[in-house]
């Protein structure tokens, strides 16, 4: 039988050199959307559809400045203005199917095609149980949420 705090050091040393290994680099000249832009499409895309009232209560910010934001985003196809299916009179911003792009992109912090071609030399069963053990920590309740002092 192992030691769990022996394996969790393994462990966290094998993921950090898996992060760098497979990290997701992306070429300066493709578009890069600014972390304000990326908070907002990130916030869309967890509560959904709303009015630029709404957009910038959410946000915390004035009608002008969120509509200024919502047109920048617009322009680079990123949202777009649909109609308010239960009610006519109002416009709603949406992601466009881009910006769903752009945000389950920036969601992944490693690279879909190197990790793929990693995944394309393992044996299944090896895959099989890489997966079921990344699950398995999934499933676990720990005390706390990553949380540390800098001590």
């Amino acid at each position: 039988m192992t030691d769990p705090h022996e394996d969790a050091e393994q462990f966290l040393g094998l993921y950090s050199a898996v992060h760098e290994r497979f990290y997701r680099r992306v070429r300066p000249t493709s578009y890069r959307p600014s972390l304000e832009s990326l908070a907002i499409l990130r916030h869309l895309a967890a509560v959904g559809p709303l009015t630029i009232g709404e957009a910038a209560d959410h946000f915390g910010r004035s009608q002008a400045a969120t509509s200024e934001i919502v047109s920048r985003l617009e322009q680079r196809e990123l949202i777009e203005r649909v109609p308010d299916h239960r009610d006519r009179r109002r416009t709603l911003v949406w992601l466009s199917p881009t910006g769903r792009e752009v945000v389950r992109k920036a969601s992944n912090a490693l690279s879909e095609r190197t990790v793929g071609e990693a995944f394309t030399q393992m044996p299944d069963t090896q895959r099989a149980q890489l997966l079921d053990g990344m699950r398995s920590l999934m499933d676990t309740t720990p005390s706390e949420q990553g949380w540390e002092d800098d001590d």
